[in-house]
């Protein structure tokens, strides 16, 4: 059996949807074992979203791999998580900041029981400020943290990246904190809290622009698929596609330029410098297309690699699926057993490492699919116990 990095490490998942649930399934790809710990009868409200396989939310399946799952009311079962939190090094919850502190199961109650217990809390707006106690979802955190204003092109709307992206970067920012959390642990015998906000991750992720409005108060615009630091680049249009390349520096546009059977543009003083492309970059993206024009995408694509200017088609999503270097050479998607729905793909960890590679552990859980083992090994209570608890709707 292959080493994992997480190995021992044991993680108690409270959360729903998406931002907390990909942060655990992070950390269970990397062997810890992660207990996720459901209302009963209920459930994550991520099981009844779509897309849905056999019966089953595959949405659910995909950030709640390799889980074991449980069920318990932590109104009426508080005794019980406090045991359960004994044994854990890790929890990660979403909750809007103050329903933990309600239920008298905060970060500083908790760490009386466990001072080593590493508490990551993920929210909209995080557990400080104005803004704390507002409902905060991905959308919204595009909004506000200035990603929506520089997506899209100069004359359309501001629009939200496609991909649910702030709650994808707190889940990652959260599995970064805890493993740094996890080695002071090490070194010290102390746990500690991890504040963790959608927006802050999102406003994070914007650097490079908020450093043009830091640097040169000026407010960065949208720029389509270019970048305002650099021209020629972003996207030209093929007979059966879109291309998206960069050839924004003073090394690669001759090369581009040699491709278009146009060299002299090259020297052309409009465009022999980086600064002077930005400042014509309509006009060059307008001599690109007619260039493009003429050929595939594929076409596009090859010729801009030949001579070693970075470029790709832009994909729809069964093209990456489909696409042998993404799927099979890079195993970026994976198949799992679940119980319920059978055979089902997910897209995989994308962290390659040499001695101990993450990979999926398993199914998600159906609801409650690991009560009997968890509250037998590792809280030790009888199956009369278990039958009781479930009868009174603890667990």
């Amino acid at each position: 059996m292959k080493e994992k990095a997480l190995e021992g490490i044991r993680v108690l998942d409270l959360s729903r949807v998406l931002a907390g649930p990909h942060c655990a399934a992070i950390l269970s790809d990397l062997g810890a074992e992660v207990i996720k710990i459901e209302e009963p009868e209920k459930g994550d409200e991520s099981r009844s979203l779509r897309t849905f396989s056999n019966g089953e939310s595959a949405y659910y399946m995909n950030f709640n791999r390799g889980k074991k799952g449980i069920t318990m009311n932590l109104k009426t079962g508080r005794e019980l998580f406090l045991k359960l939190v004994k044994e854990a090094d890790i929890l990660v919850e979403n909750f809007r900041p103050g329903v933990m502190d309600r239920l008298s199961l905060g970060y500083e109650t908790l760490k009386k029981y466990n001072e080593g217990l590493i508490y990551v809390a993920i929210s909209g707006y995080g557990q400080t400020g104005a803004n704390s106690q507002l409902p905060g979802y991905d959308p919204i955190a595009q909004a506000m943290s200035g990603i929506c204003s520089v997506t899209g092109w100069a004359d359309s709307e501001p629009a939200r990246c496609g991909a649910p992206i702030a709650d994808i970067l707190a889940g990652i920012n959260g599995a970064v904190g805890a493993l740094a959390a996890l080695n002071y642990r090490n070194r010290t015998g102390k746990g500690q809290m991890i504040d963790i906000s959608l927006v802050d991750v999102s406003v994070s992720a914007l650097a490079s622009l908020n450093q043009v409005y830091l640097s040169e108060n000026r407010v960065p615009p949208r720029q389509g698929n270019g970048t305002e630091a650099a021209a020629p680049g972003g996207s030209c249009h093929g007979k059966d596609g879109t291309v998206i390349f960069a050839a924004g520096n003073d090394r690669l546009w001759p090369r581009l330029a040699a491709i278009m059977e146009k060299p002299d543009l090259a020297e052309d003083p409009r465009y022999a410098k980086n600064a002077e492309r930005v400042k014509h970059r309509k006009e060059l993206e307008l001599l690109i297309d007619e260039w493009a024009k003429n050929f595939s995408a594929e076409e596009i694509v090859e010729k801009m690699r030949s001579a070693g200017i970075p470029a790709g088609s832009v994909y729809t999503i069964d093209q990456v699926v489909n696409d042998t270097n993404i799927s099979r050479e890079r195993n970026m998607f994976v198949p799992i057993h679940h119980p319920a729905a059978g055979e089902v793909r997910i897209t995989n960890n994308p962290i390659k490492m040499s001695l101990t590679q993450p990979e999926v552990q398993g199914s998600s859980p159906v609801l409650g699919q690991d009560n009997k083992e968890i509250y037998s090994k590792v809280l030790k209570i009888s199956e009369e116990e278990i039958g009781i608890l479930q009868d009174n709707k603890i667990i």
